[in-house]
């Protein structure tokens, strides 16, 4: 076992600081996360080194679709989480479900896999999965490796993590997909066991020092409300309207049976953030024209996406027919 970070011992109470859950942990408990664990005094990291799933992707399925188009990451994550969604497509890591086949790495082995890989030209690292701030002593150790190797980080992440431990592995990390799952707080406590406003201060304060995308998964009936959608769209504006974001389309997944979200509706919240951001997509829409990069200056299309087949069509990051820049990361 390793020894956790952002903890405090008050016997025979340990208390856990890392995640807005604020777990009090005795008698070998077991934190809301399930991979952080008091033993004698002190809180240990269980997932330290376990790696769950590996695999070379395209930055689009992150989903990146900003920062460095068209090129591969290696993704990685482990086992837990510190949310509880009833619509979680990884619940079966979330949750260290039986059966699922680990791998244990240090962080000098699995940056070696990323070396091995290098012909591909990966961006970096990506740490995802399931909840890599669970993660956290792992991926800030291997951050650095990476760092040093002279490849990118990348966190997709639930951001439900506090301020001293995101402001500590900020350095370190130069680009986040982050969920919101909701513009509701009772949302979050309802179906993700968790709260709204620690994410915002998540993505304020990301924002501020790396590039950030939003994830919101649209659930009918339950998050689709065109209320809920412009005041959310009106605080991403407030950040930065250019932070680009996608809309997922819900299927049918894990404890929740709601049938899947209309592609009308999925269209009418698209047409309303639109008024207020630069760029949002739709995910989960096999075709459509939604996954495409359009210049919100004169319209053209500059970055088509079939799947994940990408075509860049910019000209030195600027609009080939206007001129306006379109906010993409491509060093």
């Amino acid at each position: 076992m390793h020894e956790a970070l952002f903890y405090k011992k008050k016997r025979p109470v340990v208390h856990c600081e890392l995640c807005p859950q604020f777990c009090r942990l005795k008698n070998g408990e077991l934190g809301v996360c399930g991979v952080r664990q008091e033993e004698e005094g002190k809180l240990y990291s269980l997932n330290y080194g376990i790696c769950a799933g590996m695999a070379l992707d395209p930055i689009e399925k992150k989903p990146l679709y900003h920062y460095q188009p068209g090129r591969q990451v290696f993704s990685v994550g482990t086992l837990g989480c510190n949310l509880g969604c009833g619509f979680c497509q990884n619940w079966h890591l979330a949750r260290k479900a039986p059966g699922v086949q680990t791998v244990r790495l240090t962080p000098e082995q699995l940056v070696a896999r990323l070396d091995e890989a290098a012909a591909q030209k990966p961006v970096g690292m990506a740490y995802t999965y399931s909840e890599p701030g669970m993660w956290f002593e792992y991926v800030l150790d291997t951050a650095k490796l990476v760092r040093e190797k002279g490849f990118k980080n990348i966190m997709v992440t639930n951001g439900f993590l506090n301020e001293e431990p995101l402001i500590h592995l900020l350095p370190l990390i130069d680009a986040f997909n982050i969920d919101v799952k909701a513009f509701r707080d009772e949302y979050y406590r309802e179906h993700c066991k968790g709260r709204l406003e620690p994410v915002l201060r998540y993505v304020e304060i990301a924002a501020q020092s790396a590039h950030v995308e939003l994830t919101y998964l649209v659930v009918p009936t339950l998050n689709d409300q065109e209320e809920d959608i412009r005041r959310f769209t009106d605080w991403v504006a407030g950040i930065n309207p250019a932070i680009p974001v996608h809309f997922s389309r819900y299927y049918p997944q894990h404890e929740f049976k709601l049938p899947p979200t209309p592609v009308e509706v999925m269209e009418h919240i698209r047409s309303v953030a639109l008024e207020k951001l630069n760029y949002v997509y739709l995910g989960n829409l096999p075709g459509s024209k939604a996954a495409n990069t359009f210049c919100p200056q004169c319209g053209k299309e500059v970055i088509s996406r079939d799947g994940y087949r990408v075509e860049n069509l910019l000209q030195a990051g600027n609009c080939a027919q206007c001129g306006w820049n379109i906010e993409v990361n491509e060093e």
